[in-house]
């Protein structure tokens, strides 16, 4: 008599194989849709940061009928000690001393009270006896108000970051950083002048800043962005409408791996070449051609600890500026080191362009292929020999350049927020 055969219940082989071949593909297909689950969230959560600043801006323009001051600051008055420098007036304005900001102050610092900071700016207005590297022990002589320079990693607001001027796209984090951006004021079309705008630093006159004739002219042709170095900027400046200029765009912060817009290029004669060819980067094989997003091995590059929008305080145009000149995620165009002039674009961690935030308040997400005319023609600057350049004239650099303009009567034919 045969056995009956006995039945198994558990798989073969061959089908546990197929179980786990299917199941694999199912996660590589899914993944790819979850991370893009998760940018999307991270890119909208970058737009409601975008908006709370212009909520700020706007609040802030109601309170004090202008804008934040870009580059605002303090004197330097005689005996205005500070813990790390000196009890003399300042006479140098780029040394280290603590007891003035050198006027070098962002417009982002004015806004802390709007955007719910109200602790970090009662102890920038306020005497500080906090040690950022010793917080356990107080101060003798305490910081002035508004600070010292932004250099001062012992200063607490400094390097304090503000987790509103984060994008989640951006993994950097911590030094050598002193307090990350990821948002910074649109000084323009062009790039003259906007470190310094229409006043010089006048160490001498109790670290003040005055007007200077040849340098207002200059400024005035040049500077035509929302905001102006050293100068007072109201909604009524803004000729073009303010839906149809730019006021803050986005920007990366660098990670210390020479991509070509978190760090700037050094070149030998600052600004001429970037002024004269925006693209003299690009031209001049700056960029490494095996991997077009990185700077060439031979190319020099700023210092470790002044990568792009390392200092939220810091007025100048490497740190929480940016020009509509060449499209958002171009090169940085950079002069001999981060306090002179430079071409410093949007630019942002999400895929294929960048937030802007119009002067309205409306937050856009503008691609890298925004028409933005000839790449390589001279920016506008004070130069009357010149009728291409002249102040005055239409930005040479189409739908792009005209957004960052305040008051060139260019006229906005697209549809921005479809």
């Amino acid at each position: 008599m045969k056995r009956p055969a006995r039945m198994s219940n558990g798989f073969t082989l061959v089908e546990l194989l197929v179980v786990i071949a299917i199941i694999g593909i199912l996660v590589g297909l899914l993944l790819p849709a979850v991370q893009a689950a998760r940018e999307a969230a991270r890119r909208m959560s970058c737009s409601n940061n975008f908006k709370q600043l212009g909520l700020a801006m706007h609040n802030y323009h109601s309170a004090y009928k202008q804008l934040p001051i870009h580059g605002v600051g303090t004197g330097s008055p005689d005996g205005g000690a500070a813990p790390f420098g000196t009890t003399a007036a300042t006479t140098n304005w780029w040394t280290n001393y603590g007891d003035s900001n050198a006027w070098r102050l962002s417009a982002l610092i004015g806004l802390t009270p709007f955007m719910e900071q109200q602790a970090l700016w009662d102890e920038i207005s306020n005497p500080s006896f906090v040690d950022a590297l010793s917080p356990g022990t107080p101060l003798s002589v305490a910081w002035p108000p508004m600070g010292p320079t932004v250099q001062f990693i012992q200063y607490r607001p400094w390097v304090t970051e503000i987790p509103m001027l984060r994008c989640p796209s951006d993994p950097g984090v911590g030094l050598p950083a002193q307090g990350r951006t990821n948002y910074a004021a649109c000084l323009g079309d062009s790039m003259e002048w906007s470190v310094r705008g229409p006043k010089q630093h006048q160490a001498a006159q109790g670290g003040e800043v005055v007007a200077n004739s040849g340098w207002a002219q200059r400024s005035l042709a040049a500077d035509r962005g929302t905001f102006v170095p050293h100068k007072d900027s109201k909604f009524r400046d803004i000729l073009d409408g303010l839906s149809n200029t730019i006021a803050f765009g986005e920007i990366l912060t660098d990670l210390g791996d020479r991509d070509t817009r978190g760090t700037q290029s050094i070149n030998g004669n600052p600004p001429n070449e970037i002024r004269l060819n925006p693209s003299y980067c690009i031209d001049n094989n700056q960029i490494d051609p095996d991997r077009p997003r990185y700077w060439a091995p031979a190319t020099p590059t700023e210092n470790a600890n002044n990568g792009r929008g390392f200092k939220w305080a810091d007025f100048r145009p490497n740190f929480s500026g940016c020009h509509t000149i060449l499209p958002p995620n171009a090169p940085i165009g950079g002069g001999n080191n981060s306090g002179q002039t430079g071409m410093f674009p949007p630019s942002s961690r999400h895929q294929g362009g960048a937030h802007i935030l119009l002067a309205d308040g409306a937050v856009i997400f503008i691609t890298d292929s925004i028409e933005a005319g000839d790449p390589h023609h001279e920016m506008v600057w004070q130069t009357p020999t010149d009728p291409t350049s002249s102040p005055g004239s239409q930005s040479p650099y189409g739908l792009w350049g005209a957004l960052g303009t305040r008051a060139s009567r260019e006229t906005i034919q697209e549809q921005l927020n479809q």
